[in-house]
């Protein structure tokens, strides 16, 4: 007995060991909170070996820090984060480019990122030129099913070059020539 009074430090390091080994089979992170109390109810323990009172108030107020700040942010990251899409499902509401023309009769690709994709047009009139945003709409086998997006609004300016100061006029004194 005498020895664990000594070695008080050793007990809440043990203690703080089963419990972490616990959490594992638990996933819960309730367990691992409870062990980051023990573990610094070792450290109080190591620097204070005959206040007991200590060690307890320091592991149980580690414990309500951990569970109150710490365990819903946990919980919230890991239980409620986005499923987790995998094969060709990961490709469908992605934008891409038209690399060789779709047509409906099939032998068109689209550059997905850096993946290149037959694709076919969503309908059975439609047909997309190459340079032409599209995004998949779903996987048909090994097929991207693809609609074109809309080209992004002009500004004025850009249909417009004499409005443009982009491009001076080499002779121009009022603007400085790049």
């Amino acid at each position: 007995m005498d020895w664990l009074r000594e070695n008080l430090w050793a007990a809440w390091l043990s203690i703080a060991g089963v419990l972490a080994l616990a959490e594992l089979a638990s996933l819960d992170f309730t367990l691992l909170m409870l062990a980051a109390g023990a573990f610094t109810a070792a450290g109080a323990a190591a620097l204070f070996p005959g206040l007991l009172w200590l060690q307890i108030v320091v592991g149980l107020v580690t414990t309500a820090a951990m569970l109150a700040a710490i365990r819903p942010l946990l919980v919230r990251k890991l239980h409620h984060s986005g499923e987790l899409k995998t094969g060709s499902a990961h490709v469908i509401g992605r934008t891409g480019t038209v690399v060789k023309e779709i047509h409906p009769d099939g032998g068109g690709s689209v550059r997905l990122g850096g993946d290149l994709w037959t694709a076919r047009p969503y309908d059975d009139v439609s047909t997309i030129k190459p340079g032409t945003r599209v995004e998949v709409m779903s996987i048909d086998g090994a097929t991207a099913v693809v609609y074109p997006l809309p080209e992004p609004a002009r500004h004025e300016l850009d249909t417009h070059p004499e409005l443009n100061d982009s491009d001076p006029s080499p002779g121009d004194p009022q603007k400085p020539a790049q």
